[in-house]
This record gives structure tokens, sequence and C-alpha cells, in this order.
């Protein structure tokens, strides 16, 4: 059994190229939408296509311009609900403003929740993402989340890579600071193997700025993997990558879901100790943000497989069974 009057894809501006892996997973083709600017810099949307009775998925992460890919989003969707759409999905592979979960200091707005908020009155009846900054995030939303995960796609290039070091235990899964412990766990079992994690103080005064101040686990030796949800300034896995290395790790990889990369990130990563970092491509990397030292892998067949599961009203959570 499937919803609505078949299937429509379309692709926001933010990241055609994952809304291309995924039409083609699925075999279906991105369905026609014209975009166009007011002279004041507005956005206007028009469907070149019906869409009613359909189960339309929107395809846009909430990457940089953030401001500009959430309203365009807000827009679609808006349109599709006025064209008698029978259902409107938002696949946001990145979930921007996921930090801003709480007020970390007086005065401060929840803005993760404002734009849950945003997507739910904006006519938007189910969200598809991918390791939101921290889970409870899908309580922020008043509509279903579908919350997918990266670590499998990740561990997986990393069981290839070092198969021999695995089987000799030479491997050390690290959480770059206690808020992820329980994604380096979950990491760390997909591999078989232990974890550490760097203790770090977070300044609340500057942002992005954070200092380490010690290591929990054995790490003398081995072969630490840094997970994350999301690489930003680079500045915490860098550091983190630098204290796993005065310590005595021989060699460091990092990995994350998200690659947003901004500000000074690609040059802190260039300069740092580390081999490889590993992302998906939740976020597209740009021109001037490649580097040899950075490997996308493409977690569109997981968010076109759940696409497939929503249309047809099966269970999501079997696909990490």
């Amino acid at each position: 059994m499937s919803r609505g009057n078949g299937i429509k894809i379309f692709s926001g501006t933010a990241h055609p190229e994952f809304a291309e892996r995924i039409s083609k997973e699925l075999n279906i083709p991105l369905s026609d939408i014209k975009r166009y600017r007011f002279s004041d810099g507005e956005i206007g949307i028009s469907l070149n296509e019906p869409v009613r009775g359909a189960d339309v998925f929107i395809i846009q992460p909430t990457c940089t311009p953030a401001n500009e890919n959430i309203i365009e989003l807000l827009i679609m969707a808006d349109a599709m609900k006025r064209a008698s759409a029978h259902y409107v999905n938002a696949v946001i592979p990145y979930y921007g403003y996921a930090r801003q979960d709480r007020k970390a200091k007086p005065r401060e707005p929840i803005t993760a929740k404002l734009i849950a908020n945003l997507l739910t009155q904006g006519g938007i009846g189910r969200v598809i993402t991918a390791d939101m900054h921290t889970g409870q995030l899908q309580g922020f939303f008043d509509i279903p989340v579908d919350h997918l995960t990266g670590m499998k796609l990740l561990a997986g290039y990393f069981k290839e890579l070092l198969s021999q070091e695995l089987e000799d235990g030479q491997i050390v899964v690290v959480s770059p600071d206690t808020g992820g412990v329980t994604r380096a766990r979950r990491f760390a079992t997909l591999l078989n193997t232990d974890i550490a994690i760097v203790d770090k103080r977070r300044s609340y005064d500057v942002a992005n700025v954070s200092e380490v101040i010690d290591i929990v686990g054995k790490i003398q030796g081995r072969i630490a993997i840094l997970v994350d949800d999301m690489i930003d300034t680079a500045g915490t896995i860098c550091h983190a990558a630098d204290a796993l290395k005065e310590r005595g790790c021989v060699k460091i990889y990092a990995c994350a879901t998200h690659a947003v990369l901004s500000g000074p990130a690609i040059e802190r990563i260039n300069n740092s100790c580390i081999e490889k970092l590993i992302c998906s491509d939740t976020i597209p990397i740009t021109p001037e943000k490649k580097s040899d030292k950075i490997l996308q892998l493409s977690i569109a067949p997981l968010f076109a497989e759940a696409i497939k599961r929503v249309h047809e009203e099966k269970s999501i959570s079997n696909m990490f069974d």
C-alpha cells in the first residue's frame, strides 16, 4: 500500500546533485519547477507540473546560506499544499540551526524549535533527516521525523580500510567531547572496538572555541578514529587530534556525517595531524573547500530507501536492524 496518487520528487537549490543521486536510486525523474527572483531579491516559485493527490518529497538541506535555503523550502512547501498535494515531505539531509537547542545563557532564543515550528506551520507533514546534533530535537516537532544515521556508511569505510588493524585491536573510537559519547559508543559497536573520550571545556563567550582538558581511555600506541555529527570550523576535531597525538596515538582519522566546513576549517584540516576526514554528502563541498584530506561518501541511497519506505508506508527502523 502506498500514500497518495504516486510520488514526486522536487529539488531545492541547496544541493541539486544530492537530489539527482536520489532520483537515480529510485529511478524517478526530478519534477519540474521554476524559480525566479523579484527585483528586491524575494524568491518566487512556480510548479511546472501538477501535484494534486501526489506524495511529494522536497530535497533541501538547510546548509549555507541557511536562511535562504529555509525560506525556499517553506515557499516550495506552500506552493505544493496550495496545488493540492496529498502529502508534503521535507527531506532535509542536514538540519541547520540544530545547535541552538537550549538557552545556554539568559535571553537567548531556542532557534531549533523555532525552525521546527516554521516547517510544521508551513504545511510540511513529515521530515526526513540524518544525524541531528542531538536526538531529542525530534521532540521539537509536532509531525513525524524520520531520523536516519550515516554511522553505518562511515563505519563500513573503516572496516574495509583498517580491517587488519581492527582484528589486531589497534583501533580506538574517540568522541571529541562528552556530548558525543553515545554516538562514539554506537560507532565503536559497529567496529567492535572500545572508545575514548576527549574532555573539553567550551567558551560560551566566543563561538566555536574550546579547550582540551583530558582524555579518558587507552589510546597509547593505537590508531584513533574521531567521530562527530558535523565538522564546522574544525576547531574541536583538530584540537582533539592534536591532544591524541601528544598522548601517543600513532595515527588519527576523523569522520562526520555533515561537512559544514565553514571559516578556517579547510586550513585547519590541511595543517592538522588528521590522516583523512571521511564525511557524507548531505552538504555540497564547493571547489574552494576541496582537499586531498577530505573524502565524501554518498548517503543518497539511504535517503532513497527511506523515501521509498515512507511512500509505501513501511518501517524505517527496520533499515537499521
